[in-house]
């Protein structure tokens, strides 16, 4: 029986205790970043802020200690990208040899551009933890896989055997984890989706149709290929679940907070309106955006739809004028 210990407590950290508490074997636990709010969670008997409805039983140790972190054998990261650096370093001296850990966030670092799971290593090599670290991703909406909807994931690895043993420790009847050894392409995939399903959303507020949201998706798709493989990852990760897979769920389903964004901004809201009105939650592609684009301008990758998402979220440009500009683009041939 491995001891998992999940760390962040909002609707997919959540999510994910509740599917591996329904998988059964192992001694799971939800870590949130403070006592107070541990016991809030277990007062309720659920996530009543970030996924409520879904009871979360009494196996599940919901705790804000961090002798719970030194207990584990596996950790899984899904603190919202901006909030993980501080919230490492603050909980590193917790954390030891031999763990595992898996990163679910999908974003990128503002300040430095990184991955999350370079953010983790660069965080956890000063103090001497060299620890193996991959990433979880691919289409799933945190509601579902609290449900135990059938939902099918990508866990990558740079070592092949450790993708594989997660794999084994993950894998239920309602979860199916395919192996890969692609972090980075696993990582940009499940990132950059996020930007994208901003700009589906806005073709649906100004009252485009479902041509403007298929253009979108396949351009899009286009756009995340040329980052990831330029930056190392593989083009046939970004054909598979944690690309194309993820990018087509966020883009098109309701339950997806950046597709919401996008739709409320291209009705007229403003964005720190709408943010505020998420009570808490986070849309990943709004802090996804800027640092997207400056990884982009660092490998010399051409990135229209995330360049006119920048500037609509950061410089309050009107979005039908984005949706122009995108379309009066000078003609090019598809590759």
């Amino acid at each position: 029986m491995s001891r998992i210990v999940i760390l962040g407590s909002g609707a997919w950290g959540t999510a994910i205790a509740l599917s591996l508490h329904r998988r059964g074997g192992h001694h799971v636990s939800l870590w949130a970043h403070t006592p107070e709010l541990a016991r809030q969670i277990l007062d309720a008997g659920e996530n009543a802020q970030f996924l409520p409805g879904f009871p979360i039983p009494p196996p599940v140790n919901v705790t804000g200690d961090r002798d719970d972190i030194t207990a584990a054998d596996i950790l899984i990261s899904a603190i919202p990208s901006e909030f993980l650096r501080p919230t490492l370093l603050r909980i590193r001296a917790s954390m030891r040899s031999g763990q595992f850990i898996v990163s679910a966030t999908k974003g990128l670092e503002d300040r430095t551009l990184f991955r999350m799971t370079k953010v983790l290593s660069e965080t956890l090599e000063p103090v001497g933890l060299l620890l193996p670290i991959g990433a979880l991703s691919g289409p799933s909406f945190a509601q579902e896989v609290a449900h135990g909807q059938p939902t099918a994931l990508t866990i990558a690895f740079s070592d092949s055997e450790v993708a594989a043993l997660i794999q084994q420790e993950f894998s239920s009847e309602t979860l199916r984890l395919y192996t890969s050894t692609d972090v980075i392409g696993v990582e940009l995939g499940g990132a950059l989706k996020n930007v994208i399903a901003i700009a589906a959303g806005i073709a649906v507020g100004v009252g485009l149709g479902y041509n403007s949201t298929a253009a979108l998706i396949t351009r899009g798709i286009a756009e995340i290929t040329r980052l990831a493989v330029a930056c190392g990852g593989r083009r046939e990760t970004l054909a598979g679940l944690s690309g194309i897979g993820d990018l087509v769920l966020t883009c098109t389903g309701s339950l997806s907070r950046n597709r919401t964004v996008g739709e409320q901004l291209g009705q007229g809201r403003k964005l720190p309106e709408i943010l505020a009105s998420l009570g808490g939650k986070v849309a990943e592609g709004v802090h996804t955006t800027h640092a997207a684009l400056g990884l982009a301008r660092k490998h010399a990758v051409e990135m229209p739809i995330t360049g006119q998402m920048e500037l609509i979220l950061n410089e309050g440009k009107d979005p039908r004028e984005a949706i122009r500009d995108l379309m009066l683009r000078p003609g090019k041939e598809e590759r």
